[in-house]
């Protein structure tokens, strides 16, 4: 279980006709035998700040009153060495345009997800990838995804990238977890000031980590990883 990381995968905004130009693919890393440890913690957070344990972490419930649950959280992501985060943000979805590069919008999305996930993966591990079930993957796209991920990394027998699973958010800590950081990096690339837990949330991050989530890291960089992919002129 050691060489085994699970991969959470959310996106924000990710429909393609939603009003916001700026769409994120995120993906959280826990080693498997962390897993059951992390989930615990994030739950006792919750109970600490007065909420139940089912209580479901989102961005879009972020407000003043919880500031001390939301910052507490993003805390603890920070400071755990067995947590990484990845952010494959698209600027502006109204440049693309399928019908010249020959593609639909599925295949441009599922080249946006090997992106997410490639610098991830290893092939001396085993990973285990769990998506939220959202409006574009369904389990037909998600064998699809598979296929092309393990394919694109030589592993035609599935071995390293052993599994891809929706799941409900609400049912899974992590991916609640990485729908939070997507939030944060969503937010502060499309330039929104209207909330200002939001935006308080955005500063403790970048004053935390020391870097600007309007910028890109280093491919490998294993805590908060941020890319901005730019379409072909």
């Amino acid at each position: 279980m050691s060489d085994v990381i699970n991969i959470y995968c959310d996106e924000s905004c990710h429909l393609q006709h939603d009003g916001s130009p700026v769409m994120l693919l995120g993906a959280l890393t826990c080693p498997a035998v962390k897993a059951r440890e992390v989930a615990v913690k994030l739950r006792e957070i919750k109970q600490q700040n007065g909420m139940k344990p089912t209580f479901e972490t989102k961005w879009t419930k972020v407000s003043k009153g919880g500031m001390g649950f939301y910052k507490e959280t993003l805390d603890y992501f920070l400071g755990n060495p067995d947590l990484g985060y990845r952010a494959w943000v698209i600027p502006n979805k109204e440049e693309l345009n399928h019908e010249r590069f020959g593609q639909s919008h599925d295949q441009w999305y599922y080249k946006m997800y090997f992106q997410l996930l490639e610098p991830l993966i290893s092939p001396d591990k085993i990973f285990r990838i769990y998506v939220d079930k959202k409006d574009t993957l369904g389990g037909e796209k998600i064998h699809k995804l598979h296929d092309v991920l393990c394919n694109s990394m030589y592993d035609f027998n599935h071995e390293i990238i052993g599994d891809i699973q929706i799941v409900h958010s609400h049912e899974v800590e992590q991916i609640q977890l990485c729908d939070l950081l997507n939030g944060v990096v969503t937010y502060a690339n499309r330039g929104l000031r209207t909330n200002a837990a939001k935006l308080a949330l955005i500063h403790h991050v970048e004053e935390l980590t020391g870097r600007s989530l309007l910028k890109n890291t280093l491919l490998r960089e294993p805590k908060l990883n941020v890319f901005h992919w730019r379409a072909q002129a």
